[in-house]
C-alpha cells in the first residue's frame, strides 16, 4: 500500500467521523413509565405501585352497549348468572381481569396487571395496577385488598378456572388473607350457553364482537403478553406495555358492557329480537329456577327456527318435560319432529315414541308401524349392531303382542 493510498483512507474516516459528529442524535424517551401510560407510583404499607386510573362516563358505550346498563341489573338475573353460588347481596360489583406471566398457573405464575373496574358516581372507574418489578408484588396486592373486601362481588371471564385461584395463591404466598367469601360472577358459563352453538369460540373477544359490536383495532394478541413483559424486565424499556395496558381496559370494559347486556336480556326473556340460539341459552339458565319461563324461550327458540342439531336437542329436552308431566302425547308429538328432523338417525326418539305409544296410548299398532321405520332407517344410516339388536327385539315382541290380540279377538 502506497502513503498517498493510506492518506486517502485516512481522510475518508476523518470525514465520516465528522459527518456523524453533524448528525442529529437519535430521539430517547426520557420520560418516566408512568408519564408514558398516564398513570401514578401509589403508596401502599407493603410499598410502591404504579396505578392508571380511567373513567368512563355511566353512559359510555363500549361498542353499541351503554356502561350504565350494568348499574340497573334486578337481583334475580344476578343470582342465575351466579349459577349455584352466592349471588350479590348488594350493586358494588368489581369487574376484574388479570394479565399474567403465563397461563400454567401454580406458584411460579405472577399476574403483574392487575385491571379493575368499578362505577363511582355517574363514572365508570378502571384501576390498572402494574409491577414494574417482580418485588412489586406486595404493593400491588396492598393496593388490591381493600377493593376486594369493599365490594358486593367479583365479575370475571373465566375467572373460576384461572383469574381468582391464581390471586389467591398469590395472596397466600405473600401471607395476606384471601376474601374467598366474596359472590362470584364468572360470565364464560353463560357465554357458552348463549353463544358457543353459534360462534367459532367463546373468547371474550368474539363474544364483545358478536353481542356489543365492539371490534379491537389493532389489539396486542394475549399469547404474547407475558413476552412483552418479560422483555420490559430485562431492558427496562416500556416497549409494547401501553398496547398491554390497552388490551387489559378492553377486558374490563368488556366484562361490565356484557354483564349489563346478559341480566337484560334475562330480565326480559324472552325476547322475540334474540337470535334462536341465544333463546336457546336463556332458556337452560332460567329453566332450573323458573321452569315455565325457561320452556317458553325454548319455545320461541324453535319458532325462530334453531338449526340442527341444537334445534333436535331441545325437542328432546321438551319432550322429556312433557313425559314428566305425564303429558303422553305432547310428548309423543314432540318426540316424533325430533326423529324426523335430524340428517343423521338417533335410535332415542323413535324409541320413546314406540314406548308411549304400546305403554301410555295402548296402540300397538302404532307402535308396532314407529319400530317398523326406525329399523329400516337405522339400516340406512349403517347404525350400530347394538341399536339393531334392540330394534329387532322390539318388534318381534310387538309382532307378538298384536299376534295375540289377533287370536283374542
Amino acid at each position: 500500500m502506497t502513503q498517498n493510498s493510506s492518506l486517502s483512507d485516512l481522510s475518508q474516516v476523518i470525514r465520516r467521523l465528522e459527518a456523524k459528529s453533524r448528525a442529529p442524535a437519535p430521539f430517547r424517551r426520557t420520560g418516566s413509565l408512568e408519564d408514558l401510560l398516564g398513570g401514578s407510583v401509589e403508596e401502599t404499607d407493603k410499598g410502591q405501585v404504579l396505578c392508571v386510573r380511567r373513567r368512563f362516563v355511566a353512559g359510555h358505550c363500549h361498542g353499541r352497549q351503554p356502561l350504565d346498563a350494568a348499574r340497573a341489573m334486578a337481583h334475580q338475573p344476578l343470582a342465575l348468572l351466579a349459577r349455584r353460588g352466592e349471588p350479590p347481596k348488594g350493586p358494588r360489583l368489581l369487574y376484574l381481569d388479570t394479565e399474567t406471566t403465563g397461563l400454567a398457573g401454580g406458584t411460579g405464575t405472577y399476574a403483574f396487571l392487575v385491571g379493575v373496574g368499578f362505577f363511582d358516581g355517574d363514572a365508570f372507574e378502571v384501576r390498572q395496577y402494574f409491577m414494574r418489578d417482580l418485588d412489586d408484588e406486595p404493593a400491588l396486592l396492598a393496593a388490591l385488598d381493600p377493593l376486594l373486601r369493599e365490594v358486593d362481588g367479583l365479575v370475571t371471564y373465566n375467572g373460576a378456572g384461572f383469574d381468582l385461584p391464581l390471586l389467591e395463591t398469590r395472596f397466600v404466598l405473600a401471607r395476606r388473607r384471601w376474601p374467598g367469601a366474596i359472590p362470584h360472577l364468572d360470565l364464560l358459563p353463560a357465554a357458552r350457553r348463549l353463544w358457543s352453538a353459534r360462534l367459532s369460540d367463546c373468547r371474550l373477544a368474539t363474544v364483545e364482537l358478536h353481542a356489543l359490536g365492539f371490534e379491537r383495532v389493532g389489539d396486542l394478541p394475549g399469547a404474547l403478553i407475558p413476552s412483552v413483559y418479560f422483555e420490559y424486565l430485562r431492558r427496562k424499556a416500556p416497549g409494547e406495555l401501553p398496547r398491554v395496558f390497552e388490551h387489559n381496559r378492553h377486558d374490563i370494559l368488556s366484562l361490565a358492557a356484557l354483564t349489563g347486556w346478559v341480566a337484560h336480556a334475562l330480565d326480559r326473556a324472552p325476547l322475540a329480537e334474540l337470535g334462536p340460539d341465544e333463546l336457546s341459552g336463556l332458556g337452560r339458565l332460567w329453566e332450573l329456577v323458573d321452569p315455565d319461563r325457561g320452556e317458553a324461550c325454548f319455545r320461541m327458540a324453535l319458532e325462530r327456527g334453531l338449526d340442527s342439531p341444537a334445534r333436535e336437542r331441545l325437542l328432546a329436552r321438551l319432550a322429556w318435560g312433557e313425559k314428566r308431566r305425564a303429558r303422553w302425547e305432547a310428548s309423543r308429538a314432540l318426540w316424533e319432529a325430533a326423529a324426523r328432523g335430524g340428517r343423521g338417525f338417533d335410535p332415542r326418539p323413535w324409541e320413546e315414541m314406540a314406548k308411549i305409544h304400546e305403554h301410555r296410548l295402548r296402540d300397538f299398532a302404532r307402535a308396532h308401524s314407529v319400530v317398523t321405520e326406525a329399523l329400516e332407517r337405522a339400516r340406512v344410516h349403517r347404525a350400530s349392531e347394538i341399536v339393531l339388536s334392540a330394534l329387532v327385539y322390539r318388534l318381534e315382541r310387538l309382532t307378538r303382542r298384536l299376534g295375540g290380540l289377533a287370536v283374542g279377538s
